[in-house]
């Protein structure tokens, strides 16, 4: 059975909350410290990866390939070199 939890309570598991606070303790400094990097450091992950997901969408819609990203770039700087002459 699932704890109860209401929308500004968050449940941790005695485990990793004994975890949390022994990483704490190495770096003397609040657990809600060390808690709020690593969520801050977590929640970056997750934007980076739905930015990756979507330039390997865009890329495969595109019919691009890894191999097409030097060559892109070239045409890319060459297009603004022109652009300001």
């Amino acid at each position: 059975m699932k704890p109860e939890t209401s929308p500004d309570t968050l449940a941790i598991p005695p485990a990793l909350l004994a975890e949390l606070q022994a990483e704490a303790d190495k770096e003397h400094v609040p657990a809600n410290d060390v808690l709020r990097e690593i969520v801050e450091k977590g929640l970056e992950e997750r934007r980076w990866q739905r930015v990756l997901a979507y330039g390997a969408e865009r890329a495969k819609a595109l019919g691009l390939t890894e191999e097409d990203v030097p060559r892109l770039i070239a045409e890319s700087r060459q297009e603004r070199r022109q652009g300001r002459e």
